[in-house]
């Protein structure tokens, strides 16, 4: 049998999804209730980072911890793969000695490559086209404070970034609207709006993007990589600041998430995150909850009972 990837969000049906937000949520509750829960006993997971990661790496590591497996740190300096061994060759050794493997990458195709080549599951990371995991965090999130985003309508406000992708993938599998606020030429990637039809709209005004929507979203304006865009992009964005006005344009009940880290002053106000509208920190902690629902549906348990 091969084995099962984590990718993007389509790798997984609506309704697995809906349970993996679900079973983040009860093993969040076990958690904070002091109940040992160890299925993945004698489980390793090899964790590569060609990016550097905060949430990432504390949320998957301590994440395998508690669910009684080990996580193994990899950075290209620690690897043959920083030293040009080919991809493909890679994923064949390293899935015969881990159980389940992590990327945190840029090119998407270093995580399609090493999956095609790989026998146990690889999960994305983060890769310059898309963050997955960061949308299990984020929809989680949103029923906890929320109930269910089905036929609600979310905001994403700036760069059309592998968040913003995530998003629109989001919005087709979770069934709810996205309007997405950013300068010309920075939209998201041209296949996933054609395949969203009219669910996504785009908008360049971002008060009119926020207008009704019960989710506002949004990012750092320059991403990893794009460290020589700066000036020029806090130049064309510096009208898409998210602050306290611009949510009171959206619906009463409208809900903040940031994915971390947040570059006060910039993509949002100063006091944007001391908004009772934020849940900023509950997304970054439903990182780990998420992720290790996520370890849980994709690794076999090193044990079976009779």
């Amino acid at each position: 049998m091969s084995a099962r990837h984590f990718l993007s969000l389509k790798d997984c049906t609506p309704d697995e999804l809906v349970g993996l937000i679900r079973r983040g949520m009860e093993l969040k509750g076990l958690r904070n209730s002091g109940v040992l829960f160890e299925p993945l006993r004698n489980r390793v997971l090899g964790m590569i980072f060609e990016k550097a990661s905060t949430r990432t790496r504390v949320s998957f590591e301590a994440g395998m911890i508690q669910l009684g497996g080990q996580a193994i740190f990899l950075s290209p300096r620690d690897t043959q793969l920083g030293r040009g061994e080919p991809i493909a060759d890679s994923a064949i050794v390293m899935s015969r000695m881990l159980d389940a493997i992590m990327i945190r990458t840029f090119a998407h195709s270093t995580l399609t490559e090493f999956a095609a080549n790989s026998r146990v599951p690889v999960i994305n990371g983060l890769s310059d086209d898309l963050h997955p995991c960061q949308l299990l965090a984020d929809m989680q999130t949103f029923h906890e404070h929320r109930g269910s985003i089905v036929g609600k309508t979310a905001a994403w406000i700036g760069d059309g970034n592998n968040m913003c992708n995530s998003y629109i993938e989001a919005a087709m599998q979770f069934d709810f609207k996205l309007h997405v606020a950013c300068p010309q030429g920075y939209e998201p990637d041209a296949a996933l709006l054609a395949e969203a039809g009219e669910r996504v709209q785009i908008f360049r005004d971002p008060r009119e993007a926020v207008a009704g929507v019960h989710l506002v979203s949004t990012d750092v304006w320059a991403s990893m990589g794009q460290e020589e865009e700066i000036s020029e992009r806090h130049k064309l964005f510096a009208p898409y600041q998210v602050n306290r006005a611009l949510l009171d344009a959206a619906d009463e009940s409208v809900l903040f998430l940031h994915c971390l880290p947040a570059h006060r002053g910039e993509e949002i106000s100063v006091d944007l995150l001391d908004d009772p509208r934020s849940a900023a920190w509950d997304q970054a902690e439903n990182r780990l909850h998420a992720q290790k629902a996520l370890l849980e549906f994709l690794v076999e348990p090193a044990y079976h009972h009779a």
